[in-house]
């Protein structure tokens, strides 16, 4: 077990960063959704409250009072097993509660999880627990992406901050690194926390491969863009292909072709591309069609993993040629926690590593993202492999 007062000092400094990630938005900017994937500010800051109110202080704090018995309604996001809740289109029409009471509730669940937290916890508990704070870091992530995306469709694209920095270049020279077949191990190890979906470590064989020791750069991309890449469907799958004609892409999200030249919307607004800067804001689609343009493919989850300590990663979410599924033996928590990662497990592309807004102590090498295949509102890039 962790000591406590460690696991304290980790919810801790946890509850505050996401409360800091907030401070330079205006009133307004915690209340607007402008699609389905991107929830409210607000709602992010009531939801990661709500999950160590539901999953701790309601069972195992005695004489814990609600802090409003309405919330639970509000701020469960897919918990089949915990009851109704608002759909997640209509999470941009809650405006009330107001951000005022939100930020209550918050300060409220903190200060009764610190005195829960000064006395011993059982295993359960600290299980509970270390899966509630990364809970909350994964939203720390989905907070800064959504807040990006509802300044970036903003018409003054506004700054966010005139400090944060998203595009960092590597220099270094592409090469390729060498991998023989043969059979590697898997998965989680390590008596520290994971998600369940990491779980069991387990043997695979791999052919030889290769990948690449960097991602793919704004400037590669282009030269995709000019070539026609947008236009030729033999680069795409066909529902990639169906993806481009129905929604019109010619670019990566966030950017603007302005009198002959790339822009892109940053957390300091509007401004020219970097050419050198891994690319990012792109679909698996906009990923495959790419690698097949460059004679490549994206490497598979298992490659990446058995590659990774040979290159930097952690910049960029990185796209795979693996559908999210489970390892052999993988077996779904009972009740609600059960819901976290498995039934997730369908229609669905794995990313590995990390990005420029993932939280700290959060990624591991062995960490399994998922998203479907069209989004992009993430900070997902391209590393090839062949």
């Amino acid at each position: 077990m962790i000591d406590t007062e460690t696991l304290l000092q980790l919810f801790t400094e946890t509850r505050y960063h996401t409360e800091a990630l907030c401070k330079p938005l205006e009133i307004e900017d915690y209340v607007v959704q402008p699609v389905v994937d991107v929830s409210p500010p607000k709602w992010h800051l009531g939801h990661t409250t709500w999950f160590f109110e539901e999953f701790i202080l309601k069972h195992h704090k005695p004489n814990y009072i609600l802090f409003d018995e309405d919330f639970a309604f509000v701020f469960n996001s897919y918990y089949e097993s915990l009851g109704k809740r608002v759909i997640r289109s209509d999470r941009g029409n809650l405006s009330r509660p107001g951000v005022t009471k939100v930020y209550d509730y918050r300060h409220y669940v903190t200060n009764e999880m610190k005195e829960f937290l000064a006395s011993e916890i059982s295993e359960e508990v600290e299980e509970i627990l270390n899966i509630g704070i990364h809970h909350e870091k994964q939203h720390q992530e989905l907070l800064m992406t959504d807040i990006k995306y509802i300044l970036g469709n903003n018409p003054l694209l506004p700054k966010y901050n005139n400090d944060f920095t998203e595009h960092s270049v590597e220099k270094i020279t592409q090469q390729w690194l060498p991998f023989k077949e043969g059979v590697y191990e898997i998965g989680h190890t390590e008596g520290s926390f994971c998600y369940d979906n990491e779980l069991g470590h387990h043997k695979t064989y791999i052919q030889d491969f290769e990948i690449s020791n960097r991602l793919v750069t704004n400037a590669e991309f282009i030269e995709f863009i000019d070539a026609g890449g947008y236009t030729d469907f033999n680069h795409w799958h066909a529902d990639g292909w169906e993806w481009v004609k129905l929604e019109n892409q010619v670019q990566p999200m966030y950017w603007h072709s302005i009198e002959g030249e790339w822009h892109y919307y940053t957390f300091q607004g509007l401004q020219k591309i970097d050419p050198k800067a891994p690319l990012c804001h792109v679909s698996y689609y906009e990923a495959f069609a790419y690698a097949q343009w460059k004679g490549c493919r994206l490497p598979t989850e298992f490659e990446w993993e058995i590659a990774q300590q040979h290159f930097d990663w952690g910049s960029r979410w990185e796209w795979t040629e693996s559908s999210y599924l489970p390892y052999p033996g993988y077996t779904k928590a009972p009740g609600a926690i059960g819901e976290y990662n498995g039934k997730f497990m369908v229609n669905q592309k794995v990313l590995r590593g990390g990005s420029v807004v993932t939280a700290p102590k959060h990624t591991r090498p062995t960490y399994r993202n998922f998203f479907q295949p069209n989004l992009r509102w993430q900070y997902t890039g391209i590393r090839l492999a062949r």
